[in-house]
Order: C-alpha cells, then sequence, then structure tokens
C-alpha cells in the first residue's frame, strides 16, 4: 500500500500520451503506470552506478596487479576509509 505522495504538473499531451500507454498496457491508473515506470528506471539507473562492468582482460591485469601490490599505501587507506564512510559498496 502506498505510503508517500508525489504532486506534479506535467504538459497535456504527455498526459495524454501516459493514459494511453497505461490503457494499452492493461494498468488500472495513470498512477499505477507512473509509479512502475518510475520504479523500473529507478532500479536501473542505481544498478547502472551501483556496478561497473569490465573486459575480461582489463579484470585480469586489475587482478594480477592486485597479487603483485605490495603493503597498501596511504592513499589506499585513505580512499578505503572513505568510501566505507560513505557507504558506497
Amino acid at each position: 500500500m502506498a505510503t508517500a505522495r508525489l504532486d506534479l504538473r506535467l504538459d497535456e499531451e504527455i498526459k495524454a500520451k501516459a493514459e494511453k500507454a497505461s490503457a494499452l498496457l492493461g494498468l488500472k491508473s495513470l498512477t499505477e503506470y507512473v509509479v512502475r515506470l518510475m520504479d523500473e528506471d529507478a532500479t536501473q539507473v542505481i544498478a547502472q552506478h551501483e556496478s561497473m562492468t569490465v573486459q575480461n582482460d582489463v579484470f585480469d591485469r586489475f587482478m594480477d596487479a592486485c597479487d603483485k601490490a605490495e603493503a597498501p599505501n596511504q592513499a589506499l587507506r585513505d580512499a578505503a576509509a572513505f568510501t566505507e564512510e560513505n557507504g558506497f559498496k
């Protein structure tokens, strides 16, 4: 059940298109359509910003560098502390 409210103003043409799309998808309301879009888009944006994909050879070179690395220097310790303090995963 919804616990928050969002009020917004939009162009009549955009609203009409959204209502049509909502109906074509068989959704009960424009609100259901907007909530669905927001949830899907927010999930995608968050995933894009919380993950990174690299080519296999780049990952292999990174792992090789990690294996050969000596004890972390102060800059690396500071970077690790920064990420932990700011909730980065």
